[in-house]
């Protein structure tokens, strides 16, 4: 894949990266990935896959800008108040990156969109607020054989890890599900949600540019990735800790039981 004498210019940090140099630049720029949501961990996470050269970025939020959002939704800003989210960061990509195609996706996703849609891409990454869309699209990306980072923001805490359930580790077992880190979602009203509880705005942007780095890795396959690990941060401490977490038989996905 060849690279114009813009983009050579605009890659030239990456290109001479020794674990990403041009054949890496240009499976980032063949690459199709997903961001469910263009809010507080989308935002980074999409700006900084734009940088990168990612060659389509797809964006699904059903959400339209409003005024607390921008207090940490860094791809918005007060011009765009009121447009949808996913038009907004249409027009951010276009700005920072104009050789990154958008399919923007003015959708909810659910149990029965989420199949299809995933589906279209070589990678997805969650950054979604509610526990439903987090199964639909991890259960979606399991039996589409899709990679998927996730993460999650409290109001000073955050976590993220990586699942390719659909393949299995070096000791020769499945990698694990979502279900089997979170077996079941917690009890409604048990977790407050943004606008009850508030958010640290700057944590969202570490943990967003957390998840591209993920998926960058995920797409030229550098280092050691998240997958069976779950990265967890404590801002009031600045604190970072790793969970180790394996493939559990009873989970329905991909256990014992499963069809």
């Amino acid at each position: 894949m060849s690279f114009s004498p813009d983009e050579i210019e605009r890659y030239a940090r990456h290109l001479v990266l020794r674990d990403v140099g041009g054949p890496g630049q240009a499976k980032l720029k063949r690459a199709r990935v997903l961001a469910i949501g263009a809010g507080g961990l989308g935002s980074p996470l999409i700006q900084y896959l734009a940088a990168a050269g990612i060659g389509t970025i797809g964006i699904a939020d059903d959400d339209a800008v409003s005024l607390s959002n921008l207090q940490r939704q860094v791809l918005h800003g007060t011009p765009d108040l009121g447009r949808p989210k996913v038009e907004s960061a249409a027009d951010a990509i276009a700005r920072l990156n104009p050789h990154v195609a958008v399919e923007p996706h003015q959708i909810r996703l659910d149990a029965s969109s989420a199949q299809a849609l995933v589906a279209r891409y070589d990678v997805v990454a969650d950054g979604s607020d509610n526990f439903a869309t987090r199964y639909a699209v991890s259960d979606a990306c399991c039996r589409a054989g899709r990679p998927l980072v996730t993460a999650a923001l409290g109001p000073f805490d955050a976590s993220i890890t990586t699942l390719r359930p659909h393949e299995t580790g070096p000791d020769g077992r499945p990698n694990p599900t979502y279900r089997c880190l979170f077996p079941e979602p917690p009890p409604a009203g048990s977790v407050p949600p943004c606008a009850e509880a508030g958010i640290l705005g700057a944590l969202a942007g570490m943990v967003g540019s957390l998840m591209a780095l993920e998926v960058i890795r995920e797409i030229v396959g550098f280092g050691e990735g998240l997958v069976g690990r779950l990265l967890m941060i404590d801002a009031l401490s600045l604190r970072f800790e790793t969970l180790s977490y394996g493939w559990d038989p009873a989970n329905p996905l991909t256990g014992r039981a499963a069809a």
